[in-house]
């Protein structure tokens, strides 16, 4: 589970990270990227969202949630995260792509896109 400091919580922080217009996406997530970090004393939050049309069931919504969720997880906890660590915020927003997938697929595809956001805006 994600610690509390790495969550994205409020509605204004969403809207924040939407405004930079910072865009990467692959067939599974659509990746924003927030601000520069000035300092690097405080951890990057990050959000999930998956829309009601992506599937009606709330139980399928949240077992992408909790599969993307894990995967940032892991590849925090194994430093594996690369330069996201510069951004402010990062919300992952959920394509129909990512319903039928499993663990290493939405893995992959979160780290793809952090090295993509990376790359383009750095």
């Amino acid at each position: 589970m994600l610690n509390k400091k790495h969550r994205l919580t409020k509605h204004s922080a969403f809207v924040a990270t939407y405004r930079q217009k910072r865009i990467v996406s692959d067939e599974n997530f659509i990746l924003y990227g927030g601000k520069n970090k000035d300092e690097q004393n405080y951890p990057t939050r990050v959000g999930f969202v998956v829309s009601k049309k992506i599937h009606k069931r709330s139980t399928k919504r949240n077992r992408i949630k909790r599969l993307a969720r894990e995967s940032y997880s892991n590849l925090l906890r194994n430093s594996e995260i690369g330069q996201s660590q510069l951004f402010q915020s990062l919300i992952f927003i959920s394509k129909e792509g990512a319903l039928g997938k499993n663990y290493e697929e939405i893995c992959s595809s979160v780290k793809k896109l952090i090295t993509l956001l990376a790359i383009k805006y750095f």
